[in-house]
């Protein structure tokens, strides 16, 4: 026996050296024939620093070869003049169902997370998308729902009424702390929390929960308490979750820290750089829009929005009639409840944001029947079209680092799907962006969001193309769920 169990060894060994040498040579890699080939493009690897014409060799889901060498295959596409990239990773994904994902595959989104609110509970969210998904998909364990859920809140998305205005009792802090926990049990890539949304949550309730998601050493997603510049604001409020999470040890990541941060957002950033130089794992994000959006009902617009957030009820637009609000109109809305576009920040701070390597790219994104914010839509053709190529923020191989390699390293050490993802190399899953440096560009508008990005060729999902010549292509469906191990 032990004779047999040393030849079925050596054997795999042996496979295993032959199959990597096929793909190391050249003259192996010449006489394949690859699934697809994606021939003379401009391939942009954010891993290895690689930037140069190289042809791309695709077998089933993973590619295969990357090579100097004209490849032969089944489906070929010439990139000659367009960049070949990682598909983004969007780690602020709203739009869970199909009307977002066809918008996020014209963007170049190949993975779309739920990680700030999340979800609950967690394996039926999961269930419901398996086999139906046009891109990869993943949430958080989410508090907002789970909080809503426990206090028996009327709200669907967010929250409305009792888990705003009411503290949880003792029994229903376990309780909610037991339903997240067993988010995590089911594969939640971390916990979903936003303070701004429950503001009756205690800092000593908001600790348990940074407690509850070290030991499963997965990060919080946060949406912080305060923003702006008063205090408390998000001064504060970062320093409350630098707080937690250096005492629990729980990894950190604070979502769209432009429009929390404000004209503070020079200070909040020097707070995360200051964090991270002192051993905190925290990560952040940003979006390239200087509007924000969010729902009416919520505890956003508790008595003291206006000075909080430095605005007025004419910075406000009714996403459904695209009309800014009077006091009159903010407080029928607010009754009936629906989303509103914020205008609360700055060109100047939104361009300080894109420009700092530390911040990932992220939309927050959501539409409702073509209703929404252009983020939604347009949020990475915006930062290839506007932030790269116009303005000239950041190069492209940083813009292609932050929107794919940087978010798959924040979850990779978790989930090990995302260790072949945000690359491009031999054994990465196939999950690719073609486009055109020069002409990409956000058709999405505050008034029309639902419009297609352009300039995106073609996408790959796991081998398989999304986008096809410009067109969405939806005869399959290769979306897969993103867990945690």
């Amino acid at each position: 026996m032990y004779e047999q169990l040393r030849r079925t060894q050596c054997l795999a060994v042996v496979a295993s050296i032959t199959c990597w040498a096929v793909l190391a040579s050249p003259h192996k890699a010449q006489a394949q024939i690859y699934d697809v080939v994606i021939s003379n493009g401009r391939v942009l690897d954010p891993e290895s620093g690689l930037d140069g014409i190289r042809n791309v060799g695709i077998v089933g889901n993973r590619i295969a070869a990357i090579s100097t060498t004209s490849l032969k295959g089944k489906t070929l596409v010439d990139a000659t003049g367009l960049a070949v990239a990682p598909g983004f990773i969007d780690l602020h994904s709203h739009g869970q169902d199909a009307e977002n994902y066809r918008f996020k595959a014209m963007d170049g989104v190949t993975t779309a997370l739920e990680l700030e609110v999340g979800v609950w509970p967690v394996s039926e969210w999961y269930a419901s998308r398996e086999g139906k998904a046009l891109i990869n998909f993943g949430a958080s364990s989410g508090h907002i729902p789970a909080r809503m859920s426990v206090m028996k809140d009327s709200g669907t998305f967010l929250p409305r009424d009792t888990a705003v205005t009411e503290s949880a009792t003792a029994a229903q802090q376990s309780q909610i702390l037991a339903d997240i926990d067993e988010g995590m049990k089911q594969g939640a890539l971390g916990l979903g929390m936003g303070l701004a949304y429950t503001p009756k949550v205690t800092p000593e309730e908001a600790l348990n929960l940074f407690y509850l998601a070290a030991r499963w050493k997965r990060p919080v997603f946060v949406h912080m308490r305060y923003p702006g510049s008063l205090t408390p604001g998000v001064v504060d409020s970062l320093q409350e979750m630098i707080a937690d999470a250096t005492i629990t040890g729980a990894p950190l990541h604070i979502v769209h820290i432009n429009s929390m941060a404000g004209s503070k957002t020079p200070e909040a950033l020097k707070m995360i750089e200051g964090a991270r130089a002192h051993g905190l794992d925290i990560t952040t994000e940003a979006y390239p829009y200087t509007a924000g959006y969010t729902n009416l009902e919520s505890g956003v617009f508790d008595p003291g929005w206006q000075k909080q957030l430095n605005i007025t009820y004419s910075d406000l637009m009714w996403v459904a009639t695209g009309e800014r609000l009077t006091e009159e109109s903010f407080n029928h809305y607010r009754k009936q409840g629906g989303p509103v576009i914020i205008f609360s920040n700055t060109e100047e701070m939104v361009r300080l944001a894109m420009a700092d390597p530390l911040v990932m790219i992220a939309s927050d994104g959501i539409l409702i029947h073509g209703a929404g914010h252009p983020r939604s839509a347009g949020t990475y053709a915006r930062l290839l079209g506007v932030c790269v190529r116009q303005q000239k923020i950041l190069t492209l191989m940083e813009a292609v680092r932050r929107a794919s390699l940087a978010p798959a390293q924040r979850l990779e050490a978790f989930t090990p799907q995302m260790k072949n993802k945000g690359r491009l190399k031999v054994g990465a899953d196939a999950d690719i962006d073609i486009f055109d440096p020069a002409q990409v560009i956000d058709k999405s508008t505050y008034q029309q969001p639902a419009q297609y990005s352009y300039g995106f060729r073609d996408v790959l999902v796991g081998g398989t193309f999304v986008v096809r010549d410009g067109k969405l292509n939806e005869a399959q469906l290769p979306g897969q769920a993103i867990r945690a191990q």
